[in-house]
């Protein structure tokens, strides 16, 4: 299963590969429109090639993509964390009424009932 996952990936990285040596030429990126740098007084302009713009805009669509799935989490994660400190408050009060129902028995026997 290992060798799967690295031919895979090894696929993914030949596509980009090829697409990067596709796309080399230089294209202008505007961050605001001329309008708009007009009022600001410098033109916002690079000049990257196609490619970097491409993989830029697909790491910046997974950065949304991930911020916005783990506030949509925060419910769930919350509720986990909640269940869980229930768990263990319950696990307390077990093992407290576990000591309680021991006290004055055998010790033998209270380690026999603690184990059930």
């Amino acid at each position: 299963m290992r060798y799967l996952r690295y031919l895979f990936l090894l696929a993914v990285g030949f596509c980009l590969l090829i697409v990067a040596l596709a796309n080399r030429g230089s294209v202008p990126l505007q961050v605001i429109p001329d309008e708009m740098a007009a009022y600001v007084g410098q033109p916002f302009s690079l000049n990257l090639p196609l490619f970097v713009i491409i993989f830029g805009a697909i790491g910046v669509g997974l950065l949304i993509g991930f911020i916005w799935e783990w506030f949509r989490e925060h419910k769930h994660r919350v509720d986990a964390r909640t269940q869980k400190r229930e768990k263990e408050q319950l696990a307390r009060q077990v093992r407290g009424l576990k000591k309680q129902k021991a006290e004055g028995k055998d010790d033998v026997l209270a380690l026999l009932e603690d184990a059930s």
